[in-house]
């Protein structure tokens, strides 16, 4: 006979729920974003974008008294910010159009009426990409109108760079004086080996060591030294060893500018804005702005980085809630108006960036610079050699200008060409733009015309 067996009734436990992982996936892809691919490559792709960065900033501060020390600080955040969010050296660049009507026109066009420009187009950007207006715009728009401002872009900087690199120039007036010396320690020379030494090292832009023909016939002991050595300069940090040089003249060129540091950050106050600078900034700095920013800012930029890092593509909404936000919170402290930009971007690529902790690291100089130094490190800039800013603007130039070499019919290429002579000669994004789109319209109906028409036969 068995024995009744007994259960033990089990208490009823509370079940917990699953914890949410959404915090350390979030640390998880910050992490990963801002990690370096190549410590030595990331460092020196962090000067790829100075060539644009250093003049604007420069002449901005020299003619119209921007807070450099607040500009410093705020474009540091963005820079650590962008890198932690998208993972690519996304560079944070001065919006040049404005830049240009103050430089050009400092009397009347002043920090109140540069900061509502910015915060104007930054309102603007971010209502399209909330809105997903950005994102339609985005995919309407065709490559080989995006290449041709692509291409006109690089090209306008290529050519602004070889202005800087033979001219003597004057950025608080924005004006180019007499023929740049020979000799001396901003001088011709100077340029001209440091841009050697550039194109020794990386070359035209390829990826690694492919060519390895010109090793077949060495014999097994040559190859293996000739490979070594080929690694090693192509390991050397070119941008940042040149940046370094120009630091080390600039003092050379005014070793008293030591004595004018004044440590600390610079004050920051909210920006005055009145009624006529609203105005003013809206017409004369929105208006020519944004179209630059819609074009060259993001859709350009998304194109670019898709092109760049295969499988990093960002919603052109994305790119343009950042711009828009970027200005919106620090136009009112006064730090320069900024946006996203192509050109930056294939630069820093040029010399190495492959990660966010790229920008991430110049953010954090940046930072560093203004909350040690603050407007103080003006006098540095104004001794850094000219000529050396130029031939670093050159090779982001020439690398934005290369993305244009993708076109595979001859009509693509002729819209793009067509785009970007009109952007160059017109000094207008939005001109050649709009040029661009007429002639693919107008090849588009051509090519359905004949399409529709029936085949003649010949009897």
């Amino acid at each position: 006979m068995e024995s009744p067996s007994y259960q033990i009734p089990l208490r009823d436990t509370p079940t917990q729920a699953p914890r949410s992982r959404f915090p350390s996936n979030i640390v998880h892809k910050v992490r990963d974003n801002l990690a370096f691919r190549s410590k030595w490559a990331e460092v020196n792709g962090a000067m790829g974008d100075l060539g644009t960065y250093i003049p604007i900033v420069l002449a901005l501060t020299l003619s119209v008294d921007l807070n450099l020390g607040t500009t410093l600080v705020f474009t540091g955040i963005y820079n650590i910010l962008t890198g932690a969010i998208y993972g690519v050296p996304m560079p944070v660049q001065p919006m040049k159009s404005i830049a240009a009507v103050a430089i050009s026109n400092s009397a009347e066009f002043g920090v109140p009426e540069i900061m509502a420009a910015g915060i104007c187009t930054g309102g603007i950007l971010l209502l399209l990409g909330v809105t997903g207006l950005m994102q339609l715009v985005y995919k309407l728009i065709p490559l080989s109108v995006v290449r041709g401002i692509q291409l006109s872009q690089g090209l306008s900087f290529a050519m602004s760079a070889v202005k800087y690199i033979r001219t003597v120039q004057d950025f608080s007036k924005s004006k180019s004086g007499g023929d740049r010396h020979w000799l001396g320690l901003d001088g011709l020379v100077l340029a001209i080996v440091c841009a050697c030494f550039i194109i020794v090292v990386n070359g035209g832009g390829e990826e690694g060591s492919e060519r390895e023909g010109d090793d077949i016939n060495m014999g097994g002991r040559e190859r293996p030294r000739r490979r070594v050595l080929r690694q090693i300069v192509a390991s050397l940090p070119s941008a940042f060893m040149v940046f370094l040089l120009g630091v080390i003249l600039a003092f050379i060129r005014r070793p008293g500018v030591v004595h004018d540091f004044k440590f600390g950050p610079s004050s920051i106050e909210i920006v005055k804005i009145s009624k006529h600078a609203w105005k003013e900034g809206f017409v004369k700095g929105t208006i020519p702005q944004l179209p630059l920013s819609v074009l060259n800012s993001v859709i350009a930029v998304c194109n670019l980085s898709s092109d760049l890092f295969p499988g990093k593509d960002f919603s052109a909404s994305s790119i343009s809630v950042s711009v828009g936000m970027m200005n919106i919170v620090g136009c009112w402290f006064g730090a320069m108006p900024c946006c996203h930009g192509a050109g930056g971007l294939a630069g820093q690529y040029k010399f190495g960036g492959r990660s966010g902790g790229c920008v991430a690291l110049l953010g954090a100089a940046k930072l560093v610079l203004g909350l040690v130094l603050g407007s103080s490190l003006v006098m540095v800039l104004n001794q850094f050699p000219v000529g050396v800013l130029g031939v670093l603007l050159l090779f982001a130039g020439i690398e934005l200008a290369m993305a244009s070499r993708d076109m595979s019919t001859k009509e693509e290429a002729f819209v793009m060409l067509i785009c970007a002579a009109v952007s160059l000669v017109g000094s207008s994004a939005a001109l050649g733009f709009l040029c661009g789109i007429a002639v693919h319209v107008l090849l588009k109906l051509r090519n359905w015309q004949e399409k529709d028409q029936p085949c003649s036969t010949v009897v």
